[in-house]
């Protein structure tokens, strides 16, 4: 019996599942098993560049508590979810031929290696067919086509809002699922479980302290959390709140804290912002709503912006013309290891290596300095943001940083925070420093 492959990306999730979805009708339309797999690169366990692992303990362990979750939804409907070890380009042609499979769907995503790794599985002769599913708003529906995007944030929203754009209601979890073909356990690369394949180790992660405690049941990986945590903090009066408290250095509440689930795909935009109006219906909109509307407008801008620029985000002088950056390995060592001697931001750094997470404002802080001050390549920064976030998402990372050195579509050449003013406006009696220093 012929097989359809659905791939698991950064979409792990069962509600509002477009892909897999679509894997689904295909694989009933044809008479087919349906095979899932979610495969973790040898690459996110080597060194980079920069010289450290890509992919950080924080990460690993979340991405295993949501992968474990969706293992248990998965079989509750009948499936399994396989995980696989080995590059993308090797172990799904060999899982397409071991179970007689010539379709892959799988996630859209638009940044170069993602698109590197599609484009070597139809290399193989694959038909890999991918689905959009990421974002707020649907790329279609934009009032421009995407090659056209404006440049600016602020006129790539307005031209949004005027059009009056809405995003899609999402979609409900399936109730059941094709059947999976036998003997999976015989594919090369097979792992018996997530914090195996991840090498994900139990820790605490400072997290007594911590502003996104990942260990702890409220803030754990998977979908159910990031279903519960979404209607707990849509309780008023934390949305009202949050053009107020989005700058905090610290605090549950402040924020909204989606972001790591967003990033792993346990929860979907579109769930995000239907939820968020059944609230304004219930509790009425006003300037905290709109605030979080916004920056999930910053969200879908960064991966439009992948779609239009591509692989030169990734250039060293990002889409300016500014010179390649400078770098200072030592400094650049003193910055990731919060031993700066600039206070609040060896506090950001500190607490970012501890707990795998760090406010918005502060990600902004620790950013201009090493580029403003310490004059050290931006790439660096993005690259170990990328190894110790646990809310790591690879379009909102690179846009950001790219953003704060002045090497983006921002149209100031760059966006320097003075540590002295940042520490008098969101630190001024030094309770952040006293935690993390």
């Amino acid at each position: 019996m012929r097989t359809t492959l659905f791939w698991f990306r950064n979409d792990l999730r069962l509600h509002d599942q477009r892909a897999l979805q679509r894997a689904a009708a295909h694989a009933i339309a044809h008479s087919q098993r349906l095979l899932l797999v979610y495969v973790h690169e040898p690459a996110q366990d080597e060194a980079t560049a920069w010289g450290f692992r890509r992919m950080g303990q924080h990460r690993r362990r979340f991405v295993a508590d949501t992968l474990h979750e969706l293992q248990a939804s998965l079989h509750a409907l009948g499936q399994q979810l396989v995980l696989l070890h080995g590059a993308v380009a090797d172990v799904l042609p060999a899982c397409a031929r071991h179970f007689a499979a010539d379709t892959v769907f799988g996630e859209d995503i638009a940044a170069p290696e993602e698109q590197a790794q599609v484009q070597a599985l139809r290399d193989a002769g694959l038909t890999v067919l991918t689905v959009w599913q990421s974002s707020l708003l649907e790329p279609e529906a934009l009032p421009f086509d995407v090659t056209e995007m404006p440049q600016v944030f602020t006129v790539f929203r307005q031209r949004i809002e005027a059009a009056g754009l809405q995003p899609l209601p999402p979609l409900p979890a399936p109730v059941q699922l094709p059947a999976p073909p036998e003997a999976l356990t015989t594919l090369p690369g097979w792992t018996a479980d997530a914090a195996t394949l991840l090498q994900a180790h139990t820790q605490d992660a400072a997290h007594e302290r911590a502003n996104f405690p990942y260990t702890q049941a409220h803030c754990r990986g998977g979908e159910s959390s990031a279903l519960a945590h979404l209607q707990n903090y849509l309780t008023p009066p934390w949305p009202d709140r949050y053009k107020q408290t989005r700058n905090a250095l610290q605090g549950r509440h402040t924020s909204s804290h989606w972001s790591p689930w967003l990033a792993t795909g346990a929860v979907s935009a579109r769930t995000v912002w239907t939820a968020l109006q059944a609230y304004e219906q219930q509790h009425g909109a006003n300037d905290g709503t709109y605030w979080l509307w916004f920056e999930l407008l910053w969200r879908d801008n960064f991966r439009f912006l992948h779609r239009q620029q591509g692989r030169q985000l990734y250039a060293a002088r990002g889409l300016s013309r500014l010179p390649a950056p400078s770098h200072f390995p030592k400094d650049f060592q003193r910055w990731c290891s919060g031993n700066t001697g600039e206070p609040i931001v060896d506090a950001g750094m500190r607490e970012l290596a501890a707990t795998g997470f760090t406010s918005n404002r502060m990600r902004q802080i620790v950013a201009s300095y090493l580029v403003h001050d310490l004059s050290c390549d931006w790439r660096a920064g993005a690259a170990w943001f990328e190894s110790q976030l646990v809310d790591f998402d690879v379009c909102s990372n690179q846009g950001n940083w790219l953003y704060v050195s002045g090497r983006g579509t921002d149209p100031r050449v760059g966006r320097r925070f003075n540590p002295v003013k940042q520490t008098q406006d969101h630190d001024p009696q030094g309770r952040y420093q006293k935690v993390w220093l």
